[in-house]
């Protein structure tokens, strides 16, 4: 297929099933924390606006949780159908690492989520709010387990090797690898950045076609918040997570800067933009601002950053590719600390929901939070590359042994399937989205099971005791 081996193809296939299932946790994460949020504000002020957020959000969580569950199960069987070299080397720590997420997240979100859905009218208050906020903890607990196994294959510790297989032995270190904790949190607050970003692109699309209720302002507000206060702390989270890769990973940022040799006495600069050459092994038409790469990456003005040539070329990862999706990830997060800046503006001149440049920018900038998490992904597995274990495990060697054409065809086969059934889904959400929160007692569904006046569980029940006596009277 477009003459690609059977490794690329392999590697292909995997990022874009990757590259689809991570869109649908990412807005899970935070939909379910803004869910747990609104219950407990309703249940604090009694706000009619905020229960009318949560029914209509719910309805989009369910569909986006649905979608996550089923692209996360394929994308799971590739470990062993096209890695089962990694499997095999290294299955002993993320078999059970990935178990655990089942057990200890999977299971709680499954077992809350029917109360949290169909159960509003069918259990106390209490009841359904520590179900939401069980399903809320349900998703980071699984964000700490995924995100474990991932930062180990970065920065391994805590295993040995034995008859050419990974053997852990100190869990904790395993767990708690160098990267685990910096990962952890740069994509915990990417997913709730995200899932702020849709939820405020929503409300502007309304409030630009004239649908200006309490409802639609209070989640365009909470959204702008949100945007005004995380997108900064990401910024300096990112910050960290560099400093802490530059130390376990140079060869990656010395790739994500396009930085080649280290001429001696000079500090590093930093370029803004080139293209970075593997071949010819310089970055072309760079453009760059003398020491300011120091200053980011070593917080001085006199160090210098790891340079491409001090490392074997087989050592190397793509610079043509990461030294750009990097730059889209920090473009990303710069128009979002920008979009926040300016709603407190606006707040303070009271023009936050009628200023339609505004608006039309908050809607432009929904999908950017999703475009930050894929570009950021891009950036961190593919400048882990050429190891799938940094360091322990080459790509080359976890690779199944399929032939072209069978990578060809499954790879058509994934792209045709996910284009079509997740694009359905999409729809689904999308046209959710338009109809907007329906407010009032029109959110007062009567659902069935015991309680008083509710519509009774079994269909037959609901009618009349006699023909003659309509009303039921007795």
């Amino acid at each position: 297929m477009f003459g690609l081996d059977a490794f690329i193809l392999a590697r292909i296939q995997f990022a874009f099933t990757v590259s689809f299932h991570i869109i649908f946790p990412a807005i899970t994460i935070g939909l379910a924390s803004f869910l747990a949020v609104l219950e407990g504000m309703w249940l604090r002020t009694n706000k009619q606006s905020y229960r009318d957020l949560y029914h209509f959000w719910s309805k989009i969580f369910a569909v986006n949780f649905g979608m996550g569950v089923v692209s996360g199960l394929v994308m799971a069987y590739q470990f062993g159908t096209n890695w089962s070299g990694f499997s095999q080397f290294a299955g002993s720590i993320t078999g059970p690492l990935l178990t655990y997420e089942v057990l200890t997240a999977f299971f709680l979100e499954a077992g809350f989520l029917g109360v949290m859905l169909f159960g509003w009218n069918r259990v106390g208050r209490g009841l359904h709010f520590f179900a939401t906020c069980m399903v809320a903890l349900g998703t980071l607990i699984s964000t700490f387990w995924i995100l474990s196994s991932n930062s180990w294959m970065h920065t391994p510790q805590g295993y040995e090797i034995q008859n050419g297989i990974v053997v852990p032995v100190d869990w904790f270190k395993v767990v708690f690898n160098p990267s685990f904790p910096y990962r952890l949190f740069h994509m915990s607050i990417a997913a709730f950045l995200a899932s702020a970003f849709f939820v405020g692109a929503s409300a502007a699309w309304h409030l630009l076609r004239g649908n200006d209720t309490p409802a639609i302002r209070k989640m365009f507000s909470m959204a702008l918040w949100m945007a005004l206060i995380v997108a900064p702390i990401q910024a300096m989270v990112g910050d960290a997570h560099g400093l802490n890769t530059l130390e376990h990973q140079p060869a990656k940022i010395a790739a994500i800067e396009g930085h080649w040799e280290n001429p001696p006495g000079e500090a590093t600069p930093l370029l803004l933009f080139g293209l970075p050459d593997m071949e010819e092994e310089r970055t072309k038409y760079a453009v760059g601002i003398p020491y300011l790469g120091s200053l980011i990456l070593t917080h001085s003005l006199d160090k210098q950053v790891p340079a491409l040539k001090s490392f074997p070329k087989e050592d190397r990862p793509n610079a043509t590719i990461i030294f750009w999706s990097f730059r889209v990830m920090v473009a990303m997060g710069l128009l979002m600390i920008t979009l926040g800046v300016l709603s407190l503006w606006l707040r303070y001149k009271q023009k936050l929901y009628q200023s339609r440049p505004f608006l039309w920018f908050a809607l432009l900038m929904g999908p950017s939070g999703l475009i930050a998490i894929l570009a950021g992904w891009f950036t961190t597995e593919i400048g882990r590359q050429p190891w799938v274990v940094y360091g322990v495990q080459r790509t080359i060697d976890a690779v199944s042994g399929h032939g072209e054409l069978h990578m060809s065809i499954s790879l058509l086969a994934f792209i045709v399937v996910y284009s079509s059934v997740f694009g359905v889904g999409y729809v689904y959400m999308m046209r959710l989205i338009k109809k907007g929160p329906i407010t009032g007692e029109g959110n007062d569904v009567r659902h069935g099971g015991p309680g008083q006046g509710k519509t009774p569980a079994r269909p037959l029940s609901a009618a009349p005791e006699s023909l003659n006596n309509p009303e039921g009277r007795k």
